[in-house]
């Protein structure tokens, strides 16, 4: 579609979509709702020009569910094989914090790459 065009049944000029399989296969069906909602959290946020940065704390808001739950939603999806870390945060009072930040393995590369799809790979390992 070209610039500036939205599909008919999006008046706001937003959508995320996501492959069927994914969402029918066995990876994504054996997640937690923690971990599956996270997934589509981190999904608004991608973009092809850069990795998607979201954290801890987003995480157990926009859930919401306690700090543990969140974190263990993300060692889930690292492990599923749906994300990747690209930069670990940083906190320091002086200088700017920065989260951490993701790559999603069902999407392009910000580096014009294409898919990687890790979750194939790691449940049939």
């Amino acid at each position: 579609m070209g610039k500036g065009k939205s599909l008919p049944f999006d008046k706001k000029g937003g959508v995320v979509a996501i492959q069927r399989r994914l969402l029918t296969s066995n990876a994504y069906i054996g997640l937690s709702p923690q971990a599956k909602a996270l997934m589509h959290l981190m999904h608004v946020h991608w973009s092809a020009n850069h990795p998607v940065g979201y954290g801890v704390r987003e995480a157990e808001q926009k859930i919401p569910c306690s700090r543990r739950l969140a974190m263990r939603a993300f060692k889930e999806l690292e492990a599923a094989g749906f994300i990747v870390l690209v930069e670990d945060s940083l906190f320091c009072s002086r200088t700017q914090s920065k989260t951490r930040t993701w790559r999603l393995t069902w999407m392009p590369c910000w580096r014009n790459r294409p898919p990687s799809n890790d979750w194939e790979e790691q449940r049939r390992a």
